[in-house]
Formats: structure tokens, C-alpha cells, sequence
């Protein structure tokens, strides 16, 4: 991806998850399963991988964070990690 289009990116899906943060969640009781919070997770994992791989662990993370799994801490996982997509 070009390094312009790559810093567009991140930015833009961070404030948009910002928005949410601040405009959208306050609006709603709290109902994710995790710690950090999906939104959190979304925000840490865009800023740590970038906007593809970022978006591809919160996307995995939200369609987890549902009655039928456990939910507790589930940080962003470290690079290099198999959790992070690196087999």
C-alpha cells in the first residue's frame, strides 16, 4: 500500500472509532464481553498493524465479543505473534 494512502487510512478509521467512542457508545449501556473494550481494541490494533491487518484483528474481535464466548482480557497481540496473522 502507498505510504500516503496507508497514513490516510489509519487516521481516518481512528477518528472514526473515535466517534464512536464519543458519540455513539454514551448512548447505549455497556455490552462488550472484553477488556479493553472492542472500540479500544479496534483503535489499538489500526494504530500497532495499520489499516488492513488492523482491521482484520477488531473485525475478529467483534464477531467474538457474543453471548456464546466468554469474553475477559483479550489484549491486541504482539507482532509477530501467531495471533496476530503471522504463520
Amino acid at each position: 500500500m502507498i505510504k500516503w494512502l496507508k497514513a490516510f487510512l489509519t487516521k481516518f478509521f481512528c477518528l472514526l472509532i473515535r466517534f464512536y467512542q464519543k458519540c455513539i457508545s454514551p448512548l447505549f449501556p455497556p455490552v462488550c464481553r472484553y477488556t479493553p473494550t472492542c472500540s479500544a481494541y479496534a483503535l489499538e490494533a489500526i494504530q500497532k498493524y495499520g489499516p488492513g491487518k488492523g482491521l482484520l484483528l477488531a473485525i475478529r474481535r467483534i464477531l467474538r465479543c457474543n453471548p456464546f464466548h466468554e469474553g475477559g482480557y483479550d489484549p491486541v497481540p504482539e507482532e509477530g505473534s501467531c495471533a496476530a496473522g503471522d504463520r
